[in-house]
């Protein structure tokens, strides 16, 4: 082999031992890129991954919270209206009293008035503590289905009475802000 064409050949491997290094290095920082994307990728997963389980826990949080709160209130309420079903069945005895009150106040006696008077006001008393509380209705009001039970219709004494109460029958009570027995009343027509 001639000099020129070692040279030539030592050109030749130094071109291609140059195209090679260069290839490589192309190469390389292809992949490096891709790694940098592929990182930039996987970061971003994460960071949505890690956002919808912050979203999941607010949202588990805030359902529990009115968890406790729907509790806590229906506790409450159980809790007003836990003697509901005795103070029902002490209504007839306090309707009853009513009536008795009424026939004894035609009686001469004092002491039977005051001591039947007292009896009763400590019973009234008692279950009003209780949380029981009369509803007001008296004659002449305007008669309201939502309020009021309707026995019986009559023809009105008077014009103005005409769609209002005429009499009151019995005596309705709420227990705390529950009505337990509507007050059943006559009305005219």
């Amino acid at each position: 082999m001639s000099k020129k064409d070692k040279t030539t050949d030592t050109i030749k491997d130094q071109t291609i031992e140059e195209n090679i290094d260069t290839a490589v290095e192309e190469n390389t920082e292809a992949t490096a890129n891709e790694k940098v994307d592929e990182e930039v990728d996987v970061e971003t997963q994460l960071k949505e991954e890690v956002q919808k389980e912050k979203d999941k826990f607010l949202r588990l949080f805030a359902e529990f919270e009115n968890y406790k709160r729907r509790t806590s209130k229906e506790r409450v309420e159980l809790f007003k209206t836990a003697g509901q079903e005795i103070m029902v069945s002490m209504l007839p005895v306090l309707d009853d009293f009513d009536r008795a009150n009424k026939e004894i106040e035609k009686s001469e006696d004092k002491a039977l008035k005051e001591g039947v008077a007292l009896i009763h006001n400590k019973l009234k008393e008692t279950l009003k503590n209780k949380g029981l509380a009369e509803v007001e209705v008296a004659a002449g009001d305007v008669f309201n289905a939502d309020d009021h039970e309707a026995i019986t219709q009559i023809p009105a004494p008077s014009e103005d009475l005409k769609g209002k109460i005429v009499d009151v029958i019995e005596k309705g009570y709420k227990l705390g802000e529950k009505t337990i027995r509507f007050p059943k009343v006559v009305t005219g027509q």
